[in-house]
């Protein structure tokens, strides 16, 4: 049987670096699902890229949702097992399966019905347009299974198991890379194949992580997967997860008009660059995301349990571990940020356009990884709004922003610099935000 980590005693580096790890591996292994996709379809062509690209921001809207539950579960389980009350760490694990589930199946079914003329909305050639939405209509059948698969995520951290998240999102990226080459070239389904093969590991995921639950690890000491909804825990559940959810799927909404005035300034080669680049971005985003995660369910338990003291510990160890990742970063994206992207497209012209994105993003890493650790910090305290109003208004403000400056002599990289200089203000505007209210999180009042 699985116990339930307690976070409030013991060692406070190592409890994060080992909660910590896990999830950095989980959010790569996430990512890599995409970069798999979008490596052997690059080797299709630049026009099956822009495809899947296109309906890459479109699965970030869906993935965005899922978050709903996954940060839910994180912070709702988290603060009831810190306040030591098992009975409603079992009840909130179980409404947010539920809830995911049932967000899940009303969100596909209205992708599916318009996912034509949201797809049009790039003005792409009408033959890639087809070939995007035959792919994301594939991919919505498993839907299900990731909104789930979230949820159990976000149950396992909270109980400070993040290893079990690992090892299971781990067979299906195997799974992935074996049936990838299989169904694409093999088998001649070409972007179809990529869908149906995400589709299927997807699904094997998610069966892991319920059979796991239900005959292994008996986490909790047990608890339904599907419950009837009871109005307090779901108000509770909504009121955590939905800033964030709505903070995110607003995000790639904007990227999405982002994509549009990419493919206006750069056609088909700066979609896939904006695209197949933030997929880039996305891979420093969410592997730092396992500190950001760790921190939050680190905070949650101890900060419901009184702990303050040990906060302060927790915060400066997170700050300081993604600003060497931040640094890393930066360092790659501006020295071989062409090379980087020659891995997913070998067409010379997408990869130059991909090396100027990277080198412009390249600065605002440091800038970022700071958003990364105020945003863990936040959660972890219940406050999931403050990210979501930065984040929503920085992001707003990148749609002028790109739209005049490609307007100008800078063209298409004006797109670029405007995410990356709005990326800069969301995160010192995060840390100005944390420094004034910090003296009531971290100091221990007598």
């Amino acid at each position: 049987m699985s116990v339930a980590k307690n976070l409030t005693e013991g060692p406070i580096r190592r409890q994060l670096f080992n909660l910590a790890i896990p999830i950095m591996g989980t959010s790569f292994m996430q990512m890599t699902y995409t970069l798999i996709d979008m490596a052997w379809i690059g080797r299709l062509g630049s026009e099956s890229l822009a495809a899947i690209g296109a309906v890459g921001i479109l699965t970030w809207v869906s993935n965005s949702l899922a978050l709903l539950n996954k940060v839910g579960a994180e912070v709702s389980v988290a603060h009831s097992l810190g306040a030591r009350n098992i009975h409603d760490a079992r009840l909130y694990a179980s409404h947010n399966l539920s809830l995911s589930l049932l967000l899940s199946a009303l969100w596909g079914a209205g992708l599916f019905l318009l996912a034509r003329p949201l797809l049009g909305f790039y003005r792409l050639d009408a033959a890639i347009t087809t070939e995007a939405v035959r792919f994301l209509r594939i991919l919505i059948l498993g839907f299900p299974f990731v909104f789930l698969s979230f949820s159990f995520t976000g149950i396992h951290n909270a109980a400070g198991l993040s290893r079990i998240p690992f090892l299971v999102n781990g067979i299906g990226l195997v799974l992935n890379i074996v049936l990838d080459p299989l169904f694409i070239f093999v088998f001649g389904w070409g972007t179809s194949g990529a869908a149906c093969a995400t589709c299927l590991s997807q699904g094997v995921v998610c069966l892991a992580f319920a059979c796991h639950l239900r005959f292994r690890s008996r986490l909790l000491g047990g608890f339904p997967f599907l419950i009837r909804l009871q109005s307090g825990y779901t108000r509770r559940i909504l009121r955590l997860g939905l800033p964030v959810a709505l903070l995110n799927a607003l995000f790639a909404l904007i990227n999405f008009c982002m994509g549009r005035t990419a493919s206006l300034s750069g056609g088909h080669i700066g979609l896939m660059t904006l695209t197949a680049g933030g997929q880039m971005e996305a891979i420093a985003w969410n592997t730092s995301q396992g500190f950001s995660t760790a921190l939050s369910a680190f905070t949650a338990q101890n900060y419901a349990a009184g702990r303050k003291d040990r906060l302060r510990v927790a915060y400066g160890t997170t700050l300081w571990m993604t600003g060497l990742f931040g640094l890393f970063c930066t360092f790659l994206f501006l020295q071989y940020g062409e090379e980087i992207f020659s891995l997913i497209v070998a067409d010379a012209a997408a990869c130059a356009s991909g090396g100027i994105f990277l080198r412009i993003d390249a600065y605002s890493m440091l800038f970022m990884m700071l958003e990364i650790t105020m945003q863990g910090f936040f959660y972890g305290v219940g406050r999931t709004l403050p990210p979501a109003i930065l984040s929503i208004g920085f992001n707003l403000i990148r749609i002028p922003l790109a739209i005049f400056l490609s307007s100008t002599s800078l063209g298409v990289t004006g797109v670029w610099w405007a995410i990356s200089l709005t990326s800069m203000a969301k995160g010192i505007s995060s840390f100005l935000w944390f420094r004034l209210r910090r003296d009531r999180w971290l100091t221990v009042r007598g």
